[in-house]
C-alpha cells in the first residue's frame, strides 16, 4: 500500500476519491463533492485572524504499491489545517469495502497527523471530526447504512482505536438539516497525541471558528460559537469519553 497526498487539481484520484465517498458513506451528499476539491487545493484560503495564516486544505489516498493513478483506491482522507487554532479538522475518511481490515484507516490517520505536524511546524494540537451519533440515526438512516454496508456504533469504535474521543459538548452543524437549519445527530471527537482525559474549551472553539467562518461569515460563526459556548456551559476544560458514547446530558 502506498498513502499519496494530492498536490494536482487535476489528478485523476480526486474523481477515484469522490467515488470512494459515493460507494463506503450512506449519505454522500452530505460530504464535499469531488467536483470542488481540486478547486480547494489550489487555494491558500486565508485565516480569519491577522497573522494566522492561510487555511490547507489536504488529500491524502492510499492506493495498491504500482496501481496506476486512475485506478480506484483502497482509501482516502480530505482535512484541513487551521493555523489560527493550530488544529486540524477531517471532513472525510473512508476505506473501499474491499480493502478492510488492511490497516487501510489506521495508516491513513497516521500519515494525516504527520501532514499535520508538518504544516504546523510541529505545533498542531489536535484533529477533529464530526461522526454520526448511533443513537440519534433515524430508521431511514440506518437502512442506508445497511445498503452502504457500513454501521454508525462499529465507526465509532474504529475511531476509538485510532485514539479518538468523543468530546463532553453537545454539538451541532449550524446548517445542512432539515429545512436548512442545523445537523443534530453528529457529535464531535477529537485526536490529541498522549490520550489525555480533557480538552480546552477555548481551543475547541478556536478550532470551530476557523472551520465555519469560511461557509458561515463572521456573523453566522460567532452566533454557532456563541451557542456552542453556552451549551459548554461555562466549563474551561470538556472531558473527552470513550468514542462509541455520546456527550452526556445536561
Amino acid at each position: 500500500m502506498q498513502i499519496h497526498r494530492v498536490g494536482d487539481p487535476d489528478d485523476p484520484a480526486i474523481r477515484a476519491f469522490g467515488a470512494l465517498q459515493e460507494g463506503v458513506y450512506f449519505e454522500p451528499q452530505m460530504l464535499i463533492p469531488a467536483g470542488y476539491i481540486g478547486q480547494m487545493l489550489g487555494e491558500r484560503m486565508p485565516g480569519t485572524q491577522a497573522g494566522s495564516g492561510p487555511r490547507r486544505d489536504v488529500l491524502l489516498v492510499a492506493r495498491e504499491d504500482g496501481a496506476a493513478p486512475d485506478a480506484p483506491l483502497l482509501g482516502g482522507s480530505l482535512f484541513h489545517y487551521l493555523p489560527e487554532a493550530q488544529a486540524g479538522f477531517g471532513s472525510f475518511m473512508g476505506v473501499a469495502l474491499s480493502a478492510r481490515g488492511r490497516g487501510v484507516a489506521r495508516g491513513l490517520h497516521e500519515a494525516r497527523w504527520q501532514t499535520l505536524l508538518e504544516l504546523s511546524g510541529g505545533g498542531c494540537r489536535a484533529l477533529f471530526i464530526d461522526v454520526v451519533n448511533p443513537g440519534r440515526e433515524s430508521e431511514e438512516q440506518r437502512r442506508q447504512e445497511r445498503e452502504a454496508g457500513s454501521d454508525a456504533l462499529e465507526r465509532r469504535r474504529a475511531f476509538q482505536r485510532l485514539g479518538f474521543r468523543t468530546v463532553d459538548l453537545r454539538y451541532q452543524q449550524p446548517v445542512g438539516g432539515p429545512g436548512g437549519g442545523p445537523v443534530t445527530d453528529l457529535d464531535l471527537l477529537a485526536f490529541l497525541p498522549g490520550w489525555p482525559g480533557r480538552v480546552e474549551t477555548a481551543l475547541v472553539l478556536a478550532t470551530m471558528r476557523a472551520y465555519w467562518s469560511p461557509w458561515l461569515g463572521a456573523a453566522g460563526t460567532e452566533r454557532a460559537l456563541r451557542e456552542l459556548n453556552g451549551r459548554a456551559g461555562g466549563r474551561d476544560w470538556l472531558e473527552l469519553l470513550p468514542a462509541w458514547e455520546g456527550p452526556r446530558p445536561g
